[in-house]
């Protein structure tokens, strides 16, 4: 069996059982199977399977029938140009995010702060893109956080990168000039409108804090400012409805200039705010 014959049975397999963007998912899975980057696949796709592979591209497609992401099935995701392990004990990093480490790379900064920092990848993405900074990733999960120390040693940010188990900011000390976060934000009765996928396979509580999905965006709103430097930036995903109500819990803080960033659908996506300059007014 050649990878592309291989290749042609499955497909329909995947597309049967209603599997979104079936074609993409197939082809990740084969290159994972034979141990190549994706972007090599076409190449090799005259190629004869060699025993071992065709195992592993079964496995790897009953896995994905069984609704498991792509990203937990091949251990990794692409993300801001950089590969980062993901395990189901770690949110999957997804594009939307990419829009909040943009915004954080506009203005320098030197520490850095991630809340809930899952696989590290806001933290590590930032930290690549500015040598001289550094900074914490605090999680509640120590499984997570295992990640993320993998996920800094592979991209050789170990140095500059330190994580922390911490409820948000409880156990956080210091002051940063830049605190990021994409926290937990859907509400209890919207997960079992979520796709499979996500539902069954990603941490419950990575997704939603239950009741209104804001209990996070309280926290880090009653929180952060402490940890802030006067000038400091506060940079959050949050869920397509809640800009309002975000920023009024950022304002009622003392932060100001505070602005919303829309994703690649015209969503809202990334509340933006900041500390003012006369900072130990607030926080």
């Amino acid at each position: 069996m050649t990878a592309q014959d291989a290749l042609r049975q499955a497909i329909p397999r995947l597309s049967a059982a209603g599997i979104d963007n079936a074609p993409r998912d197939a082809r990740l899975l084969l290159a994972h199977a034979m141990g190549i980057a994706a972007d090599r696949l076409t190449l090799h796709l005259p190629d004869a399977l060699t025993a071992p592979a065709q195992t592993a591209f079964e496995a790897a497609i009953k896995a994905r029938l069984n609704r498991q992401p792509v990203s937990q099935i091949t251990g990794q995701r692409q993300f801001w140009g950089r590969s980062f392990k993901v395990t189901p004990d770690t949110l999957d990093p997804r594009p939307e995010t990419e829009i909040l480490v943009a915004e954080a790379l506009t203005r320098p900064f030197v520490k850095i702060l991630d809340l809930g920092t899952g696989t590290g990848c806001i933290l590590l993405s930032c930290l690549a893109d500015m040598p001289m900074a550094r900074g914490i990733g605090s999680d509640l999960s120590p499984a997570a956080l295992v990640v993320a120390t993998e996920n800094a040693a592979r991209l050789n940010l170990s140095a500059r990168a330190t994580f922390q188990q911490s409820d948000w900011c409880a156990a956080i000390q210091g002051r940063f000039d830049l605190i990021t976060s994409n926290p937990p934000y859907i509400a209890a009765d919207e997960m079992p409108q979520l796709a499979p996928d996500v539902l069954q396979w990603e941490p419950h509580a990575a997704l939603t804090p239950g009741g209104d999905g804001l209990d996070a965006y309280r926290k880090i709103a009653a929180q952060a400012p402490a940890r802030l430097l006067a000038g400091g930036r506060l940079i959050l995903e949050i869920g397509p409805s809640q800009a309002r109500m975000v920023s009024q819990m950022l304002a009622a803080q003392g932060l100001h200039n505070i602005r919303t960033l829309q994703d690649f659908d015209g969503r809202d996506r990334v509340v933006c705010a900041e500390k003012p300059q006369d900072g130990d007014n607030c926080g």
